[in-house]
Parts: C-alpha cells; sequence; structure tokens
C-alpha cells in the first residue's frame, strides 16, 4: 500500500484493508483515497472515507450488482456507512461528464467525478492498490477548476442560503463554510486545502467567530463555551447572513 499525507487510526485501516479485499474480486485497475483522508485532515468516525475504484472493462449490470454484495457485506463494520465509492470503467476515466456508478450513503446511484476531486487525486491522492492517478486521469486546468467551484457556489449553495430550514442543522453549516473558505482560496490561488485550513482562513473572510469556533469544536473535539438554547436558530441566522452575501461577491468578482 503507497499511502500520501495522512494517517489513519486502526479501525479505519482494518475497514479498508476489508474494503481491498472485498473489491480486488472486481478486477480493479487502481483503488484510490480522496477528500479528508487523502488530504491529511482525516477525523476517524466523523470523516467521510472517500474512494474511487478504477476497474477493467465496462461496468454493467452485473458489477452494479457485485458491488452492491461487496458494500452489504461491509455492513457491520462501524465505519462502513462513512465509506463511499465510485466505480470508473478504465475506459471512461477521462471523461468528466460521464455519470460513474457509486455507492453512498447507503445506496447506489450515478454522478460524476468532479474537477475537485480529480485535482484532489492528483494533489494528494493515496494510492490503495494499482496505478497511481496521473497514469490514467487527465490534469485538470486551472481555469476548469476555478469554473466549477463558482458554479458551484452560484448555483448550489447560494439558492440554499435562501432555505432558512436547513442553515440549523450542522451538515449544512459546516460544509457551506467550509466550501465557501476552500472555494476562495482555488478562485484566488488555484490551490486546494484541507479542511482545517478552512477554518482557519474563515475569520479573515468576515465568517462568525461564533460559528467557526463551533465548527471547530464539534470537528476536532475542542473545548469551547456551552451551546445554550436557541443556539442552532442563531448560528443558522448568523451563517446565511454571511454566507449569501459572500457568495455574491466572490461570483461577481470572478465574473
Amino acid at each position: 500500500m503507497t499511502t500520501h499525507g495522512t494517517r489513519t487510526n486502526a479501525l479505519t485501516e482494518a475497514l479498508l484493508d476489508r474494503f481491498l479485499g472485498e473489491v480486488r474480486a472486481l478486477a480493479p485497475v487502481a483503488v484510490w483515497a480522496h477528500g479528508s483522508l487523502g488530504g491529511g485532515d482525516y477525523q476517524e468516525g466523523r470523516s467521510d472515507l472517500d474512494m474511487i475504484a478504477v476497474l477493467a472493462g465496462p461496468i454493467g449490470p452485473a458489477t452494479a450488482w457485485n458491488v452492491a454484495e461487496l458494500h452489504a457485506r461491509l455492513r457491520t463494520h462501524p465505519l462502513a456507512p462513512l465509506l463511499h465509492c465510485t466505480y470508473l470503467s478504465d475506459a471512461t476515466t477521462a471523461n468528466p461528464e460521464w455519470r460513474h456508478l457509486t455507492w453512498a450513503h447507503s445506496q447506489l446511484f450515478r454522478r460524476t467525478v468532479s474537477p475537485v476531486t480529480r485535482r484532489e487525486l492528483h494533489s494528494f491522492g493515496r494510492v490503495l492498490y494499482g496505478k497511481v492517478p496521473g497514469e490514467l486521469l487527465p490534469l485538470v486546468r486551472d481555469r476548469q477548476l476555478t469554473d466549477y467551484v463558482v458554479r458551484d457556489l452560484r448555483d448550489n449553495y447560494r439558492p440554499a442560503v435562501d432555505k432558512a430550514r436547513l442553515w440549523t442543522r450542522d451538515v449544512w453549516v459546516d460544509l457551506g463554510l467550509v466550501t465557501f473558505a476552500r472555494a476562495t482560496m482555488t478562485v484566488r490561488e488555484g490551490s486546494l486545502i484541507s479542511k482545517r485550513e478552512a477554518l482557519d482562513l474563515l475569520p479573515g473572510l468576515g465568517a462568525p467567530m461564533e460559528v467557526v469556533e463551533d465548527i471547530a469544536r464539534r470537528r476536532y473535539r475542542q473545548e469551547g463555551r456551552p451551546v445554550g438554547d436557541g443556539w442552532p436558530e442563531r448560528r443558522a441566522e448568523l451563517t446565511r447572513g454571511f454566507l449569501g452575501p459572500a457568495i455574491d461577491r466572490l461570483v461577481a468578482s470572478y465574473g
């Protein structure tokens, strides 16, 4: 196993070993980890285990069935719900618009492999088996990456800011602020940063410090001020008040 850029705990490594043992029956060309596991900010029990498996030959109904059974066999592991994997055919890796078979959130569906994921794989992907990303994936141009992150903010996150009920949930607060900080760094410098680096960047971007501290406390189990009644609603108001105008400014300045 070749690793790049992160340490994991025994429970995580046990699941990765089981996953690799299962996926080898599908004759993979390569298996890679990206996201927090590749980028060095992995938090066991909180971070997703984001995988890419490249298989030889086309991925038809029989392979989809085998993938579903594979993940069903892993379900007894306590971290299995956090393990997500997209399955690429070696003939379709170069097509950024191709919707690949994916196991995530305990179900099978199809999705593309985004320019952010592709850049992560080239920059700090963790090679679990087989070929390195550079042998199979085309490089992502800076303009392509920037276009994608700005479009994602404009078309997905900005409309969501107007849906107040979403922002009382931890996942929206965390993902919204971290994604905005990471997108800002990509637009400014063409680089990708970790979630930890994004949290460090947020106060300088004007994000409410109470909310940044709340995310850090939950993600990194840090000590912090006790949370009182009504905090989810107040946090939602603070987050939306910052994020809507901030996204508008970034999109306008990029355009």
